[in-house]
Parts: structure tokens; sequence; C-alpha cells
């Protein structure tokens, strides 16, 4: 494997068919990537891979297939296999779709969340009341990422958790590289204060509104900044 220094991936144990567990662990360490935010393409080894799950080559080889599909990775002849990078029309497109899943959420979320899972969220990101985020920015950039996933889980529909989450991988990317662009990071984390306000007090019009338009300030974001992506 070559340039994969923030590939990290864990041996797996065999509680159900290896390449299912092949394919949850490889999916999971290119999600967990900062993605966006090198500009190097990402060439994974097949040998080292299996190495490094502890399997042979066939269930990694089956994992890869599937991850292909689903527009994870590309194989390239006499190449090898790569992650893959959306261009940035690609990469708005998808934030347009998060923005329409996400806000949904939310608005499922005023009607569905217990009364202790909406005021549960200021202590779960005392990041967004600590300060300047740019003086913790990889603090901040985590809890970013759990902040918009805990939207979709708060509205309790498995179709919204389903279409986002193959989304996630180059959304997630995206929005932690636009936090360390600009006033982006001090803009967002006032929008998320404000969403959490309206999801405490389930005004339902309110919530999703300010979510859809956090989701399209990032896409106007990318557009405007992400030069670099093509």
């Amino acid at each position: 494997m070559s340039n994969t220094e923030q590939f990290s991936i864990k041996p797996i144990v065999a509680t159900s068919s290896l390449r299912t567990l092949a394919y949850e662990a490889l999916k999971q360490a290119i999600t967990n990537m900062d993605l966006y935010g090198r500009p190097d393409e990402v060439r994974l080894d097949e040998r080292k891979l299996s190495q490094d799950l502890g399997v042979s080559r066939t269930p990694v080889r089956e994992a890869l297939t599937v991850l292909e599909q689903e527009g994870f990775v590309r194989s390239e002849a006499r190449r090898g296999i790569f992650v893959i990078k959306k261009t940035k029309a690609e990469i708005v497109g998808m934030i347009h779709a998060w923005a329409a899943l996400e806000s949904m959420a939310a608005r499922l979320a005023c009607s569905r969340a217990s009364d202790a899972q909406l005021k549960s969220l200021r202590d779960e990101f005392p990041e967004f009341y600590e300060g300047r985020p740019s003086e913790h920015i990889d603090e901040y950039s985590d809890a970013n990422i759990r902040f918009h996933q805990k939207i979709i889980s708060l509205g309790q529909c498995e179709v919204i958790a389903g279409l986002s989450s193959n989304l996630l991988m180059h959304v997630r990317g995206i929005r932690n590289t636009a936090l360390r662009q600009g006033e982006r990071a001090e803009k967002s984390i006032r929008e998320h204060v404000a969403i959490i306000k309206a999801l405490e007090a389930r005004e339902t019009g309110r919530a999703e509104q300010l979510v859809r338009d956090h989701g399209l300030g990032l896409a106007q974001h990318v557009d405007t900044y992400g030069h670099y992506l093509d």
C-alpha cells in the first residue's frame, strides 16, 4: 500500500462471513480518512490489506469488488485499486442530497425524538460552546461530523439513514476541509447552536430550514472555494 498513512484498519474476528467483515472494515477505514485534505491519490494494496485484516486475499478481493460497485474505489489495469475522489460538481450535488435528507431528519426529530434526547444535545456537543473553534479545530471537526450523524439518527427513519450512509465519506471529508478555510468554522458553530435551540424547542419548520440552509451554505462554500477539487 502506498500513500496510505491515514488509512487504518483493524484485524477482524470471524463472527460472520469474512467478505462481509472485510467489506465493513474497509468501508469504515475509507470513511474515516481525510480524503479531501490530501492532494495525492490513495492506492490500496490487496496483499497488504489481507495482512492487516488477518484474512486471505479472497474475501478482501470480494469486498473491494462490492466497494467498487458502490463507487468507493476504482480498479485500474496494471496500476491497482484507488479510493475514489469526487469532482467539485459531484460533491456539490452530494451535499445537496445530504441537505435534503438531513433537513427531513431534523423535521422528523422534532416529533419523534424524546425530550431527553433533545435536551442532551448541549451536553453531547460542548465543543459548540467552548470559545473559537479554530483554537481546537481537530476536536471541533470530529464533533461536527458526529452532530450531523446525530441529526440523522434522531429522525429515526431507516430509509434516510440508509440513503445518507454512502454520502458520508465524501461529505465528511469536505466538511473537515472546509472548516479550515476562512471563517467557515465560526459560521458553522453559530449555525449548529441555532439548530440545537430549534430542536430543543421542537420548532419543526425552523429546525428543518436551518439544517437545509446549513447544508446549502456548505455547497456554496465548496462551489466558491473548491477549485482544488477539479
